[in-house]
């Protein structure tokens, strides 16, 4: 069945912010299938239109979503950005861990050497306290051996005293 763009921008509209339907609750609503609404959803987004993934909360967005919010508020006040917020249904302090996790990711490479740095001395240094470790355990065996064999001579000293 084909709908008309006027009823297909207007049922796009009840998904976005600030109304943020579902979209099993609005097809049934609508009486359109669900299928049919998740492609125009698709379609939205590849014209750059920000939609909510699936969920009907602002944490439901696909991370080209995300990214995408984050460069268009990023020249806003702090008055505009309220009101951008406010359209898309979203907090600032959302958008700002968005835009925190962009600026953060490409210095990935940078944080996984960190903690790999990190992780190696930790290493480093268990494998030293277990090697002290087993230095001493070893020393200890050394003279438990040594003990045993002297009681050994002892014994065969004591046992055979004309052995001399």
């Amino acid at each position: 069945m084909r709908y008309s763009p006027e009823r297909k921008e207007v049922v796009l509209k009840k998904m976005i912010p600030p109304h943020n339907r579902p979209v099993k609750k609005l097809a049934r609503e609508e009486g359109i299938s669900e299928a049919t609404l998740f492609n125009w959803c698709k379609e939205a987004r590849e014209k750059g239109l920000l939609m909510p993934d699936g969920d009907s909360s602002s944490e439901g967005w696909s991370a080209r979503d995300k990214f995408a919010a984050v460069p268009e508020s990023a020249a806003l006040n702090e008055t505009d950005l309220a009101e951008y917020c406010r359209k898309k249904g979203i907090y600032p302090e959302q958008l700002f861990r968005w835009r925190t996790a962009c600026e953060n990711a490409n210095d990935w490479d940078r944080e996984h050497s960190r903690r790999l740095k990190v992780e190696q001395k930790n290493h480093k240094q268990r494998i030293r306290e277990l090697e002290r470790e087993l230095n001493r355990k070893e020393k200890a065996l050394a003279e438990t051996a040594a003990l045993l064999v002297l009681q050994k001579k002892v014994q065969a000293i004591r046992a055979d005293p004309e052995g001399e």
